[in-house]
Parts: C-alpha cells; sequence; structure tokens
C-alpha cells in the first residue's frame, strides 16, 4: 500500500497500545453527539472505489465502508473472520471455501433524509451482501478495462488472475466461484499462510454491480457510484460526504450487526479534513482536530512542551520511506549512479536533524518483523548502507566513463506534496551537493497526479514512496512492490513482460527468487532467499533506495480512547470518545 502520511504503530509492543479499545457494541449504538475530527494530507483522497485504492487515504474510508471476507487485526496483524464468519481449506493448502454471513444489507446515506437507510432491490426486498456481490467485486478488480493499478495482488495469488487481468484468459477461468448464496470458493496459486490475509485485502471486497453497472431498477452510475448521495457500502460506516479538496465524513452504519473482530461504531460521525501538516497542528492545537500528526518543524517544541508531549505517541511501524530510481531514464540508467545516490543518503543524519521520530535507517525494503523479512541482527552487512567515499568513488567511474563532470548530470527528483516530504527531499538534496557534487532538482505534484505520474511513461529519474504493509508478510513488500507487474515496477500495457513507468526494471532472476520464496516452507530458508532478492534490489541492481523504517508519530487528545495500528489502516469503529472530558 502506497503511503502518503507516516502512519502508525508495531507488534512489538503490542500490549502497550491496546489502550482499552473498546468492546463490541450493539447495532446502532452510536452516540449522535460523539464526532471525531481528523485530518488526511494535502490533496483530495484519489478514490472511494475499493477495486482502484493504492493509498492510505482512499484504502481507510473503504476499510470503515467495507469489509472483506477476512480482516486483520489492526495491531496484531492477526487475521480473524470479517464477513466470512469461517473458512475451510484443501488438504493441499489452494482452495479456500468462505462462510458468509447472511444478515448484513448493503446501505447508504440518504441526504434527505439524513439517515443511513437500507438499499432495496428490483423486488422490493433489503439486498444483502452475498457472495456474488465478492465475486463481481474481484472480477470487476482483475477486469483489463477497470484499470486496476492493484489488482496484480489478485492476479499473484488467484488461479487464473494474472492471465484475465492481462486480457489473455477468460473470466470463467478465474479461480472464484459462487457456490450459492452465501458460500464463495477461491483456488489460490500456491499454499501459502497469507492467502486468507489477501482475500480480506480492499481489492477482493463486495461492490453493488446493480450501482455499477445499472440492473433492471437502477440506472448504471459508472465512476459516479462513489460520490455524495450515490455510494452504496455495507461496513461499520457508509460514507455521508465528500466534498472534493475539502474534507469527508462517513456516519455510523445502524444495520451493521457488529462482531467481536468488527464491533458497531460508537463514534457517531469521523470527519477527515485535507491540511498539510503546519495547518493540521494548527487546527489541533485550537482544538479542531482530536487526531493529527506531529510535523518535523514542531517536533523539538512538541517533546518539551508539557502538554503537547504527553499526547505525543511515537512507535514502530510497519511501512517503509523509500526513493525509487526509473532505471531507463538518463543518468539514472546506470547502476553507479544509482547506488552513489543511495549511499550518499546520510539517513541516520536524516533521522537525528530533520524527521526526529526515531525512525531506523533501512538497509534493504521489507520491514524487519515481518514473515520471512530477515533483522539487522542476523543480517547485520545486508544491502545498502551510507558511505561517501564509496558514493563517490562509484560516481566518478561513471563520469570518467562517460566523459562528462558531475555539473553534468542533470536530475529531477519528485515528491508528492507535503510539508514533511519537501524538508525530507531537501535534505537529501544537499547531501548529494555536499558529497557527490550533483545539483538534483527537487519538484513536487499533488497527490493524485503523481500517482499517475510515477507509474507512466513520463516517471521522473527518482520519485519518493512509502510502503505500508497490507499482510504481515514480506511477500506482500518485495515480490508485490517490485516483482515486473507489481506496483512500482508496472508492465507496458501493450505488453506485460516490459516494465514501463515506476523503475521500469526486469531482472528475471529477482522475479524466480521471490516467487519460489513465497512457496518455501521452510522460515529459515525463505529468509535466506528474501535477503538474496533484498540484496539483488537494493545493491547489485540498486533500483530503489531504501531510507528509513518509518515510525507512527501522532498526537491524540486525552479524550479519545483508541487503538494504534501497525501498517496504516485505523480500524475507528473501536475507537471512543469521552464526551465529558472533551
Amino acid at each position: 500500500m502506497r503511503s502518503k502520511w507516516f502512519v502508525v504503530a508495531s507488534m512489538l509492543i503490542v500490549a502497550s497500545m491496546l489502550l482499552g479499545a473498546c468492546n463490541a457494541g450493539a447495532a446502532g449504538s452510536a452516540d449522535p453527539d460523539k464526532v471525531l475530527h481528523l485530518e488526511f494530507g494535502p490533496g483530495d483522497i484519489p478514490t472511494l472505489d475499493p477495486a482502484l485504492g493504492t493509498d492510505t487515504s482512499s484504502i481507510q474510508v473503504a476499510i470503515e465502508t467495507f469489509v472483506g471476507l477476512t480482516r486483520a487485526d489492526e495491531v496484531t496483524n492477526i487475521v480473524a473472520p470479517g464477513m466470512a464468519s469461517s473458512w475451510d481449506i484443501s488438504d493441499d493448502g489452494t482452495v479456500y471455501t468462505f462462510n458468509l454471513r447472511d444478515d448484513v444489507p448493503w446501505v447508504t446515506y440518504n441526504p434527505e433524509s439524513g439517515k443511513v437507510e437500507k438499499v432495496e432491490g428490483c423486488d422490493g426486498k433489503d439486498r444483502m451482501v452475498t457472495a456474488q456481490d465478492f465475486y463481481y467485486g474481484m472480477l470487476r478488480t482483475l477486469t483489463p478495462e477497470t484499470a486496476s493499478d492493484y489488482a496484480y495482488v489478485l492476479g499473484f495469488a488467484v488461479a487464473g488472475g494474472n492471465a484475465y487481468n492481462a486480457g489473455e484468459g477468460a473470466m470463467e477461468d478465474v479461480g472464484v466461484v459462487v457456490v450459492d448464496d452465501y458460500t464463495l470458493e477461491i483456488t489460490f496459486n500456491e499454499a501459502a499462510a497469507y492467502n486468507a490475509a489477501i482475500a480480506g485485502m480492499w481489492v477482493a471486497y463486495a461492490q453493488p454491480e446493480w450501482l455499477i453497472a445499472g440492473d433492471e431498477c437502477t440506472d448504471a452510475l459508472g465512476d459516479r457510484w462513489t460520490e455524495t448521495g450515490n455510494f452504496q457500502g455495507y461496513g461499520p460506516y457508509a460514507m455521508k460526504e465528500w466534498i472534493h479538496d475539502s474534507d469527508i465524513t462517513i456516519i455510523a452504519n445502524p444495520f451493521w450487526p457488529g462482531t467481536e473482530e468488527v464491533p458497531a461504531a460508537v463514534i457517531n460521525e469521523v470527519n477527515w479534513v485535507f491540511l498539510d501538516e503546519s495547518p493540521a497542528m494548527a487546527e489541533y492545537e485550537a482544538g479542531n482536530l482530536d487526531v493529527t500528526r506531529a510535523p518535523l518543524a514542531d517536533m523539538d517544541r512538541i517533546k518539551t512542551d508539557p502538554t503537547l508531549s504527553a499526547e505525543l505517541k511515537i512507535s514502530p511501524s510497519f511501512c517503509t520511506y523509500y526513493y525509487g530510481f526509473n532505471t531507463a531514464a538518463p543518468f539514472t540508467d546506470d547502476v553507479r549512479v544509482r547506488r552513489a545516490l543511495s549511499m550518499a543518503i546520510d539517513r541516520q543524519s536524516l533521522i537525528d536533524n530533520v524527521t526526529k521520530g526515531e525512525q531506523i535507517p533501512a538497509q534493504w525494503f521489507s520491514t524487519p518483523g515481518l514473515a520471512g523479512a530477515p533483522t539487522l541482527e542476523d543480517h547485520p552487512d545486508l544491502g545498502v548502507k551510507t558511505d561517501a567515499a564509496a558514493a563517490q568513488a562509484s560516481l566518478q567511474e561513471y563520469l570518467d566513463e562517460e566523459g562528462i563532470t558531475a555539473a553534468d548530470v542533470d536530475m529531477t527528483l519528485m515528491y508528492n506534496t507535503s510539508e514533511g516530504h519537501q524538508k525530507i527531499a531537501e535534505a537529501i538534496q544537499q547531501m548529494w551537493k555536499d558529497n557527490l557534487g550533483i545539483d538534483v532538482k527537487v519538484v513536487n505534484q499533488e497527490w493524485q497526479v503523481y500517482l499517475d505520474t510515477i507509474r507512466g511513461a513520463d516517471t521522473p529519474q527518482i520519485y519518493r514512496l512509502g510502503w505500508c504493509l497490507d499482510y504481515a508478510d514480506a511477500n506482500n513488500f518485495i515480490r508485490e512492490v517490485f516483482q515486473l507487474g507489481g506496483s512500482a515496477n508496472p508492465g507496458d500495457p501493450e505488453d506485460p513482460t516490459k516494465p514501463l513507468g515506476g523503475i521500469a526494471w526486469a531482472n528475471e532472476e529477482f522475479d524466480a527468487l521471490v516467487i519460489e520464496a513465497a512457496k518455501e516452507l521452510d522460515p529459515a530458508k525463505r529468509v535466506e532467499m528474501y535477503a538474496e532478492a533484498e540484496q539483488l534490489l537494493v545493491w547489485d541492481d540498486a533500483v530503489m533506495a531504501p531510507i528509513y523504517w518509518y515510525t507512527a508519530i501522532s498526537l491524540t487528545k486525552p479524550y479519545v480512547t483508541r487503538t494504534w495500528s501497525t501498517g496504516g489502516h485505523q480500524h475507528i469503529e473501536k475507537w471512543d470518545i469521552d464526551m465529558s472530558a472533551k
């Protein structure tokens, strides 16, 4: 999952992070006076369509307005029941039969009545969430015409998914079968421990076919189905209002039955405003926001302020901050340049003097603590480290061969608009100037435009991204992001066997290695396979520069009781507000 803003928590301190999470409540138990005010980063949410979401803000809203077949706990990452109350696995570990709840209706917010209402079908009866809705959702995500950037997850995992998504296979050959109204069967390519987690991801959510494609009593809305007054979902919250480029509000769904894993919401409304760090901080201090990020520029003040320091939470997170290199662009098409750029970044200095959030310098991509991921204790010399002298030598070898000087190198670093990303980019820009003598231009774009830019033919030479877990396994990081066809390495639509956009990289050895690592059952062997793949990624081919493993840096008012997620997706239905203390 691409990260838009700094996110939260860690399995390493699970016990300390529960902080009295709310018990499952009865359906319709939300207090109408309880309204939670938060912020997303600057710029609009790219989409509310689960088939199209790739970033934390889009996915955050989807997680509250839909529920997958399974639902990973936001703190422990343990996969628990979601819309499927149970599931059975075949002896060979590839066929999962999900048994769905039969008591969850589709709902919509009616602006005229001011209430969340059930959606009626053409027969006048409530539309209940069925196996067919999940089938439609998965196949719509995989359909080439949907152009889902995240379809590769189902393509990698589900039998026949890749071929269908590439336009080379038939829909009926995809391993998703409706057994009956409340039973769905999924055949996976591999007997992997993370299959149940993938089945619970947003790209596999049920989707309202009648609303998107139309039926005998409903007009097809197509892309407009996610707009205010149109949106339909079935999770603990419903979308109330989305004012583009301003804010979005969700409201408690009284028809979500509430389960132990996904309780009914007790906070009635949740409003996110789209603000950068500094204005959001001002709103927080003015009492207009209940939760916010801690701006990098304010970290010293926050840590010494008696009130703010008590409201500050810094904890590890399963996310990685990195710079990608377009290996097809001038200058970054040479591994010596890419390796020099990576080694010239003083990661510890960046953390000590800029981010100030106790992050960990990253030597490779997959965050330690994920299943299959190497750790610094076991692999202290793996990957890339800061080494200014070696960086200079690597670049000089390239310059001498090309007959040019550092002054001739013309490169651009792009980041999505954010005060925090700007400060990091400017600090690294200065490191490249000091350590390599290169003047790298720094530019930014609004988030939604930026996502399109870095996946197309005009990908800049260097670009910033973060990645947070979708499920707690190294496969979700190194394979799903960097294998050809993955999130940061999309294939050419005309020929998916060739890269286009992102890092624009093809390495058959790497692809074969991460595919085999996904199948490996021996945990120790699996770690060594991923370690070898990481070395290819960040050193041998140096197609990206890992910068740091995130921490969550957030401020929360004392009257808010909450959990802290380890992967960037909050489960706000578990939160509460003490109105008497507000």
